[in-house]
């Protein structure tokens, strides 16, 4: 009995740590498109998968975390991801971007990353 109770309580102490560790105010849902063959090295960031969704803590108002969304349209790896769409969320709201999934103008889209940027839909 006391060796469950034990395994419990550590249990719970984890699942609050955890839950304190990863809640932050501006949330980015991050989705890549891959040139050919380069998927692996692509979606690295998001540990394999093609989309995932990251906190960033030193975004502590609505600006700050469109701020830090748009920064993170920024393509350096051109040879390697070819388009990625960043859709913010602030305490749980979606923040209205100016683009649809796929980087067209869209006055209520959710995503910021516009697709005509120099450094998106390019693979080279």
């Amino acid at each position: 009995m006391k060796k469950t109770l034990t395994i419990l309580t550590v249990a719970l102490a984890m699942g609050a740590w955890v839950g304190t560790a990863t809640a932050a105010d501006c949330m980015l849902h991050v989705k890549r498109i891959a040139c050919a063959g380069k998927d692996a090295e692509s979606y690295k960031k998001c540990d394999g998968k093609p989309e995932c969704t990251e906190a960033k803590d030193a975004a502590t108002t609505e600006d700050a975390c469109l701020a830090e969304a748009k920064k993170s349209c920024d393509n350096s790896r051109t040879d390697i991801t070819k388009y990625k769409s960043v859709m913010p969320m602030f305490k749980g709201k979606a923040l209205v971007g100016g683009f649809d999934a796929n980087g067209k103008a869209d006055p209520k889209g959710g995503n910021v990353c516009d697709a005509a940027r120099p450094d998106m839909n390019k693979c080279q």
